[in-house]
């Protein structure tokens, strides 16, 4: 039977439960019912790796509880958040004749839950859907706090909504399919929720990190709950991202300037450019005088004991000067009236929003992990 926590995401009206634990898809249909008002009848939207997995233990799942589903399975990988499949995914959607009063099931990683989920929001001006992440990344991040979105030639993720989810089952049965890489990207999320705010979960991270990576259960349960508890904290404060919420962006500058500049391609993994990210934010934060330099060397060593990336060096190919990366982070969407926002550190788990970093230290700090 399956075992489980539960981390409530407290929005009033739109409030809702992250469960994270075992045996979640196994038993869907206990879950999902009680979400459904007439029909017993689900459409879940997935990707082809994951539908070769995991996708018959979700229809067991839900037939045991008598529910049926109608299934859809898109290309793997990230040029699937993109308008041709959103187009194909809502097309589907109004086909299967979904109604308001229906559920829309996002069983996969981040990219299936963000065009899932956006489709969700979009269709009928928002049906509920149903977040059942299947990667590290996803579960920690991407499926809870109900930001959904598409990319678009011009930059990641500027197309899109914010759309809560009924109900998260983060089941870390599934993470044991996981590539190590994978997994270890999606660790890169999980260390950032420690440095962001809470400096004993780091400590705990150095301390059992390893173990995790190895596949302990109960240490990957509790890197998850822990994850979600925080992120749900952020986002019941600011729901839509005037303020606080923007903390979850630490490393992501960083981040997403070399997501840009790696043309979005397996040459480097979302949550290693957060790795990268986190290590270069804590350097800057040093460099400004805010932490002292014994701060950004443990996120380093930390990182580097898991065996991930953990320097712009790290990444394979060439990439552009400094300068020019520095032009292209004015392209985020996190650039608010033509100001560069970074997230920065006091210390370990002490982190907050500024406008206020210079462009040279971002130039000067660059080029020198250019030429590192």
């Amino acid at each position: 039977m399956h075992s489980y926590e539960k981390v409530h995401v407290d929005l009033k009206d739109r409030a809702y439960d992250v469960l994270i634990g075992r045996g979640l898809v196994a038993n869907a249909g206990f879950f999902v019912a009680p979400l459904l008002k007439s029909k017993k009848r689900v459409c879940v939207v997935c990707d082809d790796n994951v539908a070769a997995l995991h996708l018959s233990a979700l229809h067991d799942g839900l037939k045991a509880s008598g529910i049926e589903m109608a299934c859809l399975s898109l290309p793997a990988g990230e040029s699937t958040k993109s308008w041709k499949y959103f187009e194909q995914t809502v097309e589907w959607l109004l086909k299967e004749k979904v109604e308001r009063n229906d559920i829309i099931i996002a069983f996969g990683g981040g990219v299936i839950g963000d065009l899932v989920g956006f489709a969700a929001a979009s269709l009928r001006r928002g049906v509920r859907f149903v977040q059942i992440p299947t990667s590290l990344l996803a579960q920690v991040d991407s499926s809870v706090g109900g930001k959904t979105g598409i990319n678009s030639p011009s930059g990641k993720n500027l197309i899109g909504a914010f759309h809560q989810p009924s109900l998260v089952l983060a089941d870390i049965t599934l993470l044991g399919t996981l590539k190590e890489r994978d997994f270890l990207s999606g660790y890169g999320e999980v260390q950032k929720y420690g440095l962001l705010g809470d400096e004993a979960f780091f400590e705990w991270l150095e301390e059992n990190g390893p173990a995790l990576a190895a596949g302990d259960m109960e240490k990957r349960q509790y890197a998850v709950k822990r994850s979600v508890e925080m992120k749900a904290e952020i986002v019941v404060r600011d729901e839509t991202e005037q303020g606080d919420r923007a903390l979850l962006n630490l490393g992501h500058t960083f981040c997403h300037v070399l997501e840009s500049a790696t043309g979005y391609s397996d040459r480097l993994l979302h949550g290693e450019g957060v790795a990268i990210g986190c290590v270069l934010a804590f350097e800057l934060s040093a460099r400004l005088g805010l932490c002292s330099q014994e701060a950004p060397s443990r996120v380093r060593e930390h990182i580097k004991s898991m065996g991930m990336k953990c320097d712009i060096k790290d990444i394979a190919g060439e990439l552009p000067d400094a300068e020019t990366l520095v032009d292209m982070m004015a392209q985020d969407k996190k650039v608010l009236d033509g100001q560069l926002r970074f997230i920065l550190a006091r210390g370990l788990g002490e982190s907050f929003v500024t406008s206020d970093v210079p462009r040279e230290a971002v130039v000067r700090l660059l080029k020198d992990a250019l030429a590192f």
